[in-house]
């Protein structure tokens, strides 16, 4: 990364520059001289953006976060008219493959993010409901339409999130390329849509 002189230092830059030193060092021996160094600024520049170490990671892993937000809404939107439980097949479908592909194309910053998901448990946490928040606007619509069955839509979502953590939570990224696990992922999504009371694939009546 060229160095940036202070004056044209952003956020966004040292966002960039944390991931690659992250990258290169990990989370345990990565430092925010580190990236001031990446930068060619001092880490005081840099503690003007970020006021901690903590706050840095925090935003770091948030920045890795939002890749998934995007896929995840389109399909809530190119799907809005079908039926709820294929709305939500989709949905997971897309939230697996999101995770996946990060994972294949960035496994370094990846394996990074197991790291310094504990430091930054609040932001984790936001990420938790929003995706719930996500599912239950499916659940509530299908609930509307008579499609599916779900008394308190945002605790059927976090059970959902919770029943098919194994296929996207990356805690669990070492059993995505197992034998037989998308086979186990489509069964799981089987097993949901008959609790929600919605038809299986194949199903016409």
């Amino acid at each position: 990364m060229t160095p940036s002189p202070e004056g044209t230092l952003t956020r966004e830059r040292i966002l960039e520059a944390a991931q690659d030193v992250l990258r290169r060092f990990g989370p345990q021996k990565a430092t925010v001289v580190d990236v001031a160094r990446a930068l060619g600024v001092s880490h005081g520049s840099v503690y003007r953006h970020f006021p901690s170490k903590t706050a840095l990671r925090e935003a770091v892993v948030r920045q890795w976060l939002e890749f998934t937000h995007e896929p995840l809404e389109r399909t809530l939107r190119t799907t809005q008219d079908d039926p709820a439980p294929e709305r939500l097949r989709a949905w997971l479908r897309a939230l697996v493959a999101t995770k996946r592909a990060k994972a294949r194309e960035d496994p370094e910053l990846f394996a990074t993010y197991g790291g310094l998901a504990a430091e930054a448990s609040a932001v984790i946490a936001e990420h938790l409901d929003d995706l719930c928040g996500q599912i239950a606007s499916i659940l509530a619509q299908g609930v509307e339409r008579a499609e599916v069955t779900a008394p308190d839509a945002p605790v059927t979502a976090r059970a959902i999130l919770a029943a098919t953590s194994r296929f996207h939570d990356p805690l669990h990224a070492a059993e995505w390329s197992d034998p037989g696990a998308d086979e186990a992922f489509e069964g799981v999504l089987d097993l949901v849509v008959r609790g929600l009371g919605g038809r299986q694939r194949g199903q016409t009546t």
